[in-house]
């Protein structure tokens, strides 16, 4: 059978020269291509049948200007950038790959946490600046260290990452609360289920697993960072539009929220103007949760494993 043409429209957004994309083309005519952008994605896509697609807007207009297209491979698990609508509209098959990151960005979590509880690089640091040789004492800290046993861990969002960065919050002898749109579906689980306002209440760390709506957009402004605690400290791995980034850096610079770890902005990359990057007490990581060596390796089984069902008539993580 002969192959489809298909184009890799962001390989270096996943290759870092540790992927091997040679079995995908062994199905695949494939072109790859670095990166593409806004401005040059109708020249990269020109007249192919699939697309391996991860942040490139593909909408209506691409549809219209590339009228090959028959299957979108989406390189993620969000598939937001794909206009689904017309898609379907035209027989397009789109696929995603869900759940291949959860343990990669559940680990980043809880780094982030520990960073903010212990100051590790602070200390770090200070010790290669010579401050430990030249103490008079043993020992010395420079910030409050945290224990995390007995502290509220508020999380919003219960699919596959907030329900092991629960697990995990048990092990540290956290007390837990959650927030998520469907509860009942849980009823088996021994999971205190509370509505935001308590989330918002209650936590001393709240740490964000959901997914970008209407309802979750922003939903770290200013109004519901004003009924948190008094040093309540912030995790974003999720998405960057869930956070008003002007708020959260008004409040970090005022000592409401103690300390925030996000590692995602509402543009990516990042600009130089946003507000976050003066802000104090923040960690900043870039888009790096998904980004381990071992989820990107099964991100490119995954999507090998969904083209191949496409091209043999099965679905496999369709989408639309």
């Amino acid at each position: 059978m002969k192959k489809m043409k298909g184009v890799l429209l962001e390989a270096s957004a996943i290759d870092k020269g540790d992927i091997s994309w040679e079995e995908l083309s062994e199905h695949v005519d494939l072109t790859i291509y670095e990166n593409t952008t806004e401005r040059n994605k109708f020249e990269h896509i020109g007249d192919a049948e699939v697309i391996f697609d991860n942040k490139v807007i593909i909408d209506e207009e691409v549809f219209r200007k590339c009228p090959n297209i028959k299957y979108v491979g989406v390189c993620a698990t969000g598939y937001n950038v794909v206009d689904i609508t017309a898609a379907r509209k035209r027989n397009i098959t789109v696929t995603n790959v869900p759940a291949y990151s959860t343990d990669s960005v559940v680990q980043l979590t809880w780094a982030l946490i520990l960073e903010q509880t212990c100051n590790l690089e602070l200390h770090n640091q200070s010790v290669k600046n010579g401050d430990w040789i030249n103490s008079e004492i043993f020992c010395y800290w420079l910030k409050p260290i945290s224990e995390l046993s007995g502290k509220t861990l508020g999380i919003i969002g219960y699919g596959n990452i907030g329900k092991k960065v629960a697990t995990i919050a048990k092990s540290f002898g956290m007390n837990i609360i959650v927030n998520t749109d469907h509860p009942e579906k849980y009823s088996e689980e021994n999971i205190n289920f509370v509505d935001k306002d308590e989330i918002f209440a209650k936590s001393d760390i709240i740490t964000l697993h959901c997914p970008l709506t209407e309802d979750t957009k922003d939903i770290i402004r200013k109004e519901n960072i004003d009924k948190m605690k008094n040093g309540v400290r912030i995790v974003n791995v999720s998405r960057g539009g869930l956070v008003r980034e002007n708020d959260l850096a008004d409040a970090l610079n005022s000592g409401k929220v103690l300390s925030a770890g996000v590692d995602v902005v509402v543009t990516e990359p990042m600009s130089e103007d946003n507000p976050l990057l003066d802000a104090e007490n923040i960690i900043i990581t870039p888009h790096i949760g998904w980004a381990s060596i071992d989820a990107r390796k099964r991100l490119v089984d995954e999507i090998i494993k969904n083209y191949k069902a496409f091209i043999n008539n099965e679905k496999r993580n369709v989408v639309n």
